[in-house]
């Protein structure tokens, strides 16, 4: 009698899990679509007034991190018109990826630094800041060969 009710317990879990699986549209917990990442903030314009300095690369130690200030006081302009897909408008109040150098928050930041240096290497090839914005919001900013930036740039 029990083989009997262990091979009509397994026929039913089978027979209920068919009848789920062919269920259109389910989705199963944990896999659902996520929402689409908000994009972080950026101003849309180039800035009108004076923009604020970035901090002196000589503050740091680490030579990729000098580069990526170094860079960032050369494109201040097109930094100030790019988010920053660490979020940092949300949890530091930035306003776009300039203030990522305005601050320390850059150094300590892959993100902040990546997106960095592909805008520096966007804008060498004459994009424009709406160009290059699009391209980091597509995250193309993820593919930066960060090891070309191993030896130190010239300050200018």
């Amino acid at each position: 009698m029990r083989v009997i009710q262990r091979v009509a317990v397994v026929l039913a879990l089978l027979v209920g899990g068919i009848a789920l699986a062919a269920v259109p549209g389910r989705i199963v917990p944990g896999l659902e679509p996520q929402a689409e990442e908000p994009i972080p903030a950026f101003h849309a314009q180039a800035p009108k007034g004076e923009l604020p300095a970035t901090m002196s690369p000589g503050l740091f130690a680490d030579v990729v991190v000098q580069n990526a200030y170094v860079i960032a006081a050369r494109i201040k302009k097109t930094l100030y018109q790019e988010p920053c897909y660490c979020h940092c408008d949300q949890s530091q109040g930035h306003g776009s990826l300039l203030d990522c150098f305005v601050s320390r928050h850059g150094s300590g930041c892959e993100i902040c630094m990546r997106e960095d240096f592909y805008a520096y290497e966007q804008s060498a090839k004459g994009k424009t800041g709406a160009q290059i914005r699009d391209a980091i919001i597509k995250g193309e900013w993820q593919s930066v060969d960060m090891t070309k930036y191993q030896k130190r740039l010239p300050a200018k």
